[in-house]
Formats: structure tokens, sequence, C-alpha cells
């Protein structure tokens, strides 16, 4: 059967570790993940055996998170705590960044690894703490304002992250070709704003006219990967022209219509992206590496913790709004492994490396 069989696989897998997940009130992700364990390569018994066919439609799934992402997003969100969310993300993400680096290098890991490490350790979970507080009611509080603020400017960090890493990679490219990769990005953004803005909305009214949702999924879906796939040819992340796409579509009178039909869409190739994440995961390495994971787990919640709760102090917010900021933004977040992906994909990190930090990101 191949990838039909695989995909089926995939889907049943990740239904009954969803359901655990959710017996267990956990996120869904780590059920997702913990699905690809089983049915990866490394435990024997019903694996997958596409394995190859299974990352390329985990590539859409990754393009459609950062559509949605895209779509999601607005400035508007930001006003009322604009400052600690646009000045102070930055400066927390670049603390721990830093914090990350000489971790690796205590690791023993080398510098761009280490840069690596302190990358993925730089973001949140978005997913988890938006379902955390919903369903304790707690949206409108002032610190959930702010953690969500700095969650969503940690989100945009994750693109330029993604086009910029994998460049510092290639030691004989260095500055240069970091250079050309964001002038890359910023002509396409500049044709985004002044040519996209004005086609492409009015492509969604025409289509919009003719009262078939079969029809607007079709054209938002082809927005998304379309521009992704020109943002490809361009040289850059397939995953950024999907994301440029959902900006350019969240200013559009369609936006939350767009978003809404978009979704399951983007669930079910999130699903696959996540599955494929815990597919390259060895159970084994767990075993042998359980006092480094447990001690890197136990640095990032302090470490990461102190310097949320720091900056959030410094920025003004008294009473307990540190405390709960650093005790929710302490963990990795579902953009971290889109991030270590990155990495692998372009062998800018080792196997090992990046079992090390999944491990770790599923443990806080």
């Amino acid at each position: 059967m191949g990838i039909a069989a695989d995909i089926a696989i995939i889907i049943v897998a990740a239904l009954i570790g969803g359901l655990i997940a959710q017996r267990f009130r956990q996120p869904l992700i780590l059920g997702y993940i913990l699905a690809g364990i089983v049915v990866g390569p490394y435990t024997g018994g019903v694996t997958v055996t596409e394995i190859h066919d299974i990352e390329l439609l985990a590539e859409i799934g990754v393009a459609l998170l950062l559509f949605a992402l895209g779509l999601e997003f607005s400035f508007r969100d930001l006003q009322p705590v604009r400052n600690v969310a646009l000045i102070g993300t930055p400066i927390q993400m670049i603390l721990t960044i830093i914090f990350g680096f000489a971790i690796g290098r205590w690791f023993g890991y080398d510098q761009i690894a280490s840069l690596w490490i302190g990358s993925i350790m730089s973001l949140s979970s978005t997913m988890v703490i938006l379902k955390t507080l919903m369903a304790k009611g707690l949206m409108g509080t002032l610190s959930s304002r702010v953690m969500i603020g700095m969650l969503i400017v940690q989100d945009l960090a994750v693109i330029p992250l993604m086009i910029i890493l994998p460049q510092l990679s290639n030691p004989q490219a260095g500055i240069p070709l970091v250079a050309w990769a964001a002038l890359k990005a910023a002509v396409f953004i500049a044709l985004m704003v002044v040519v996209g803005t004005r086609v492409i909305p009015r492509l969604l009214r025409h289509i919009a006219a003719w009262d078939s949702r079969e029809l607007f999924l079709l054209s938002v879906t082809a927005i998304g990967l379309g521009v992704g796939y020109v943002t490809y040819l361009f040289g850059l992340s397939f995953a950024f022209g999907a994301f440029v796409a959902g900006m350019v579509l969240s200013e559009s009178e369609y936006s939350h219509q767009a978003l809404s039909d978009i979704i399951p869409l983007r669930d079910i190739f999130g699903l696959l992206f996540f599955v494929s994440v815990g597919m390259l995961l060895d159970p084994s390495f767990l075993f042998l590496h359980i006092r480094e994971i447990i001690l890197l787990v136990l640095l990032i919640i302090i470490g990461k913790g102190l310097i949320f709760a720091s900056l959030v102090k410094v920025f003004g917010y008294g009473n307990v709004i540190p405390l709960a900021v650093g005790l929710g933004l302490f963990q990795i977040g579902e953009f971290s492994f889109v991030l270590a992906r990155v990495g692998l994909s372009s062998q800018s990190i080792s196997n090992d490396l990046y079992s090390l930090m999944l491990n770790t990101a599923i443990f806080t």
C-alpha cells in the first residue's frame, strides 16, 4: 500500500496518542510526538516505511502552521503590552540564546551547534499557554496579556531564525550569505506588500462571489502554498513564503473566513509534522542520556524562567506578574520543533543533538 498505508497508520496512531494526552491533560502535540516514536523505525512492530514521503508532507504541515500564524497576526493584539512585547521579547530571546550558547559550550558542542541550542531554547509554546489560559479562564488577566504579547513576537522571530541560522553553518559563506538571504527576504516582503496586498484580496473577493466554500478553501490553500513555492524558487524557505502570504491575507476582509477554513487542513498536516518529529527520535537515546536531559531541563526551567521574570519586572510589572510569566513561559515550544527540524534538514545539527533538544522540549 506504500504511502497510503503509512498515512493511515500515522492518523490512527496520532488519534490514540492524542486521546492519551487529552486523558492526562497534556498537549495534543505531545501525544502526536509519542505516536511518531511508536510508529518510527527504532521501535519495531507496525512502522512507517515511506519516511521520506511523510517528511515531504510534513513540510506542507510546517507551511500551513506558519500560514495560519500569519493569518492570525495583528499588531492590534500587541497594543496593550507593546513595550514588553516589542522590546522585551527580543531582549529575552537574545539573553536566552546567550544562555543556551553557554550551556552548549559547557556540554562540549561547537559554536554553531551551541547557537542552535540557544535559539531552540529561546522559543516558548503558544499552543500550550493559550489552551491552559483558556481552560482556566485567565485570558483577561494582565499576566496573560503579557504572555500572549511576548509569544506573538517569539512566533514571528521564528522566520528570521529559519533564514539566518542555516546560513551560519556554511563557514565559507559567513556574513555575506546571511546578508544576501536577509536582503532577498526584505525584497520579497516589499513585493508582497506592494503587489500582494492589491492582487490577493481582489482575487479572493472574486472567488467569494461564486459562493462556493470548496473553491474558497482551495484558493486560500493555493495562495499560501503557491507563495511558499515562489519563495522556495527565490532561494528562501517554503514556510517563510506561506507566512508572508498569511500576513497579507490577514489584512483582507476575508481573513476570518480564510482562517476558519484552513484550520482543519492545518491541523491534519500539522499532525503529520509532529508525528514525523517523533519518528526521528530513538527511545534508547533517552535512557542513554537521561542525566544530560534532566540537567538541561533544570537549567532551562531556572535560567529561562528567571530571564522572563526579571525582564517583566524591569518593564514595570509588579506583584505576581513576573513570577506568573516566568513560570508560564519557561518551556520550549512547538516552533522549537520546527526550528530543530530545519537544523537537521540543513545538516547544521547532528541526530544526537536533535534528539537531545527534542527530548528536553518534551520534558519541559
